[in-house]
């Protein structure tokens, strides 16, 4: 077998079979969350100097009141001593801060501060469209029956 001129084999750069391996849909979901997470960090990651989880934290928190650390590491899925660093990075951050629940003294609150609503809504914009060339080759419905299908996947036991 001859090498083209440079001495490069054309082969070593293809992708390697992964027949072996589509019958498992975490690895799927694996390459397409790949796909969205460098779709993210071009998108939104990378102008707003964001990780993608204190994006979500971001997000979570503009949608939702009265928000604490254990709500938050249940809806994210994460012990709760991981949420503490998340939040202390985003208070380092001034994005965030800490306050004591006016109807518990016990409970510690999650609330945006001022530029980290200002933040979080520049984030939610660029979301909006980020998607946008990810999935240009489903159809609508085909978009919404995936998300319909990975909210069945996430929600199951």
């Amino acid at each position: 077998m001859s090498r083209p001129p440079g001495g490069r084999d054309p082969a070593a750069d293809a992708d390697l079979d992964s027949s072996t391996l589509q019958h498992l849909i975490g690895f799927r979901l694996a390459l397409a969350d790949a796909a969205a997470r460098q779709t993210f960090q071009r998108q939104v990651g990378g102008p707003l100097a964001l990780r993608a989880v204190e994006f979500t934290i971001l997000l979570l928190l503009l949608g939702n009141r009265d928000v604490t650390p254990k709500r938050l590491a249940r809806t994210l899925r994460v012990s709760p001593p991981n949420v503490t660093v998340l939040v202390d990075r985003l208070v380092e951050r001034g994005l965030l801060q800490r306050l004591q629940s006016p109807s518990d003294g016990r409970v510690t609150i999650l609330q945006l501060t001022p530029q980290g609503t200002e933040l979080a809504r520049r984030a939610q914009q660029l979301s909006r469209t980020m998607e946008d060339g990810l999935v240009r080759r489903l159809s609508p419905g085909e978009r919404v029956l995936l998300g319909e299908l990975l909210h069945k996947l996430v929600a199951a036991p």
